[in-house]
């Protein structure tokens, strides 16, 4: 989808040597951007990815990574 936004022009020429080092287009580097921004403001939807993850593959855990993992975050101050 094609769309117009306004940004700093400092910010643009960063985006540019940055497109132009990495041989990206513009546009690749502007979606990578905003797609990272999404990602970081949107943790529902990382969780709910996980979530699918842990039940597509199951969650049984071996008795003894169960228990050493409880102890030690038992011991860990956060």
């Amino acid at each position: 989808m094609k769309t117009a936004v306004s940004v700093p022009d400092e910010v643009f020429a960063s985006a540019e040597r940055l497109a132009h080092r990495e041989h990206r287009s513009r546009s690749d580097v502007y979606s990578a951007a905003l797609r990272e921004y999404v990602a970081r403001h949107a943790p529902d939807e990382v969780t709910d990815a996980l979530d699918r993850v842990v039940e597509s593959v199951g969650s049984s855990i071996d008795p003894f990574v169960e228990e050493a993992g409880t102890r030690i975050l038992d011991s860990t101050e956060w």
